[in-house]
């Protein structure tokens, strides 16, 4: 073969890879835990065995932990039920499940029942605060990765991508995580930072966890296909979790047909992974949809 021939080829071969990146069904199924301090365990929670289990504790935020919680530029503390979701708790539940991995999620929605902000002083001293405070909480508990869940910002969108993207590039070079994942919702401004992240640093983010238990609660199947078309093509070529909540708050319901458009999108080759909000909301229901969502994927 010609030199020209096969390196057209080899580019050919290339750009079909690339094209059918999302063409791969996945059995990743993960929970984010802790936030509600309603007592629940890692092993309360039905963990299938065939399935790649995360578990996703709820939340670990750079404010301080007093009564009146104010920013910390990227100094992280702890804000989930340590009592019931400790670094033994962690390590107890990963011999037990050699497919469980467990992460700490960034960020949220609230602290001491106000807004959690993004509000980094600087990028440097920002990054900085950030890899040095998250390695000491992720060895002590024995994690695996992060996921970043920041939902609202006194930052503009380059400055968060410069500060996240640099965090878990750090993170991944110093072998203190092996993977990483977002959780961006259809709102503007979340989109604004979170896409400006994505174009800059796809190449580091494993997952995208989309909420689309965000939508309207009256969200039928047809609606939630389109959704997840539009969000295929605003995080290209990202591996994108459906979701749903336990709390039954918003989004296609399981009631509606969440599992049905699951099953769609698994016969199309789509169906990346689920993930639930929350343990915690799952628990006084039997963690029923957690059964459902691992048979699906299994």
């Amino acid at each position: 073969m010609k030199i020209p021939d096969m390196l057209l080829t080899l580019t050919m071969i290339l750009a079909l890879v690339l094209y059918n990146v999302d063409a791969v069904n996945s059995n990743l199924f993960r929970e984010y835990i802790g936030a509600e301090f309603k007592t629940v365990k890692f092993s309360d929670v039905p963990i299938n065995r065939t399935t790649n289990f995360h578990f996703i504790l709820s939340f670990a935020i750079d404010y301080t932990t007093s009564s009146t919680p104010s920013p910390t530029n990227g100094k992280f503390n702890v804000f989930w039920d340590t009592d019931n979701l400790s670094p033994a708790e962690v390590s107890s539940i990963k011999k037990s499940h050699p497919n469980v991995k467990v992460a700490l999620s960034l960020g949220g929605d609230t602290v001491g029942a106000k807004f959690a902000y993004f509000k980094p002083s600087s990028v440097d001293s920002w990054v900085s605060n950030a890899v040095s405070s998250l390695t000491s909480i992720i060895k002590q508990y024995h994690l695996d990765g992060i996921d970043i869940d920041y939902e609202h910002f006194k930052a503009d969108p380059s400055t968060f991508a410069a500060c996240i993207g640099r965090l878990i590039m750090t993170l991944k070079k110093n072998k203190v995580i092996s993977f990483a994942s977002i959780a961006p919702f259809d709102d503007d401004q979340v989109q604004q930072h979170y896409m400006v992240l994505w174009r800059r640093y796809a190449h580091l983010i494993d997952y995208v966890n989309f909420q689309f238990y965000a939508y309207d609660q009256q969200t039928n199947v047809s609606q939630f296909l389109s959704y997840f078309k539009t969000q295929m093509s605003n995080y290209k070529g990202g591996r994108i979790l459906v979701s749903l909540t336990s709390g039954g708050s918003g989004g296609l319901s399981p009631e509606n047909g969440f599992f049905t458009a699951c099953k769609m999108l698994k016969a199309r080759k789509q169906l990346h992974g689920i993930f639930i909000w929350s343990a915690d909301d799952s628990k006084s229901q039997g963690f029923k949809y957690e059964k459902q969502s691992q048979a699906l994927l299994a």
